[in-house]
């Protein structure tokens, strides 16, 4: 990886559409997007947004009252919770920046997802992402879902605060990982070792498959490791999201010690 400026990448769309409480608070708190208006459903009057939007107008953010029904054709949703942002698109970065994203000695973490293709599967893995300091999600540019305002509300507003790198070759980005000294692991039920017995302390990336197909087969194959998780149960029961919480958090708890 070259070390150069981190560059972030706009969707070419001149602006989204966020929705939902959490989404539009942290899309305003991280200050990476340019909030061009918020619009609030006329019949919210509650404490939280009175003074959410109270906070907005001394920023300089411009606010708006609509009918729930406006509400509603704005965001092309009924679970919006009474609140909408019209703002910049998503920044998303590119592999390079992966560099400038080191910080002192901390072992680098990525989360790698193979073709997750759900918007709520992805949504909740981001939120796992920020909660346990992933340093950086790496997803592929097709078939696969990218980062949506539906993403942002389902992560409840942790997508705001997240890298994300588009790659548009996920197995070259592995490779590219392993030669700077990253190890990966491949979530996969055919893994000779669990989870448990891996060692995620170093510098790590954990891959997570597609809802239906789990890992392609070439992802499979650059990987380091294959680990799996047991289960108890009759039925694969795990899906996208949580399988990656697990191994995500287990990497934490190696890292903490515990």
């Amino acid at each position: 990886m070259h070390n150069r400026k981190k560059k972030p990448v706009s969707d070419s769309r001149n602006e989204e559409i966020l929705y939902g409480f959490n989404s539009v608070f942290e899309a305003v708190r991280a200050k990476r997007r340019k909030i061009f208006e918020v619009s609030v459903s006329k019949d919210k009057a509650d404490e939280k947004f009175a003074q959410f939007i109270s906070g907005l107008g001394l920023t300089g953010i411009r606010t708006t009252k609509i009918s729930s029904d406006q509400m509603a054709f704005l965001t092309k949703s009924e679970m919006n919770q009474g609140i909408a942002a019209r703002v910049s698109p998503y920044k998303s970065y590119e592999f390079e920046d992966l560099e400038g994203f080191k910080s002192g000695d901390k072992a680098p973490l990525y989360l790698i997802l193979d073709s997750i293709e759900d918007p709520h599967n992805f949504g909740a893995l981001c939120r796992t992402a920020l909660a346990a300091g992933v340093d950086a999600v790496i997803v592929p540019k097709d078939r696969a879902s990218g980062p949506t305002p539906t993403v942002s509300r389902v992560s409840a507003g942790a997508l705001e605060h997240l890298r994300i790198v588009v790659v548009t070759n996920l197995v070259n980005a592995i490779k590219a990982l392993k030669d700077s000294g990253v190890w990966v692991s491949g979530l996969d039920g055919s893994g000779d070792k669990t989870v448990f017995a891996a060692d995620f302390r170093g510098p790590t990336g954990i891959v997570v498959g597609g809802e239906d197909s789990g890992l392609r087969d070439l992802v499979r194959k650059n990987c380091d490791f294959l680990v799996s998780i047991p289960q108890v149960g009759p039925v694969n029961s795990l899906n996208a999201s949580v399988a990656g919480a697990i191994a995500v958090y287990e990497a934490v708890r190696q890292r903490l010690g515990a």
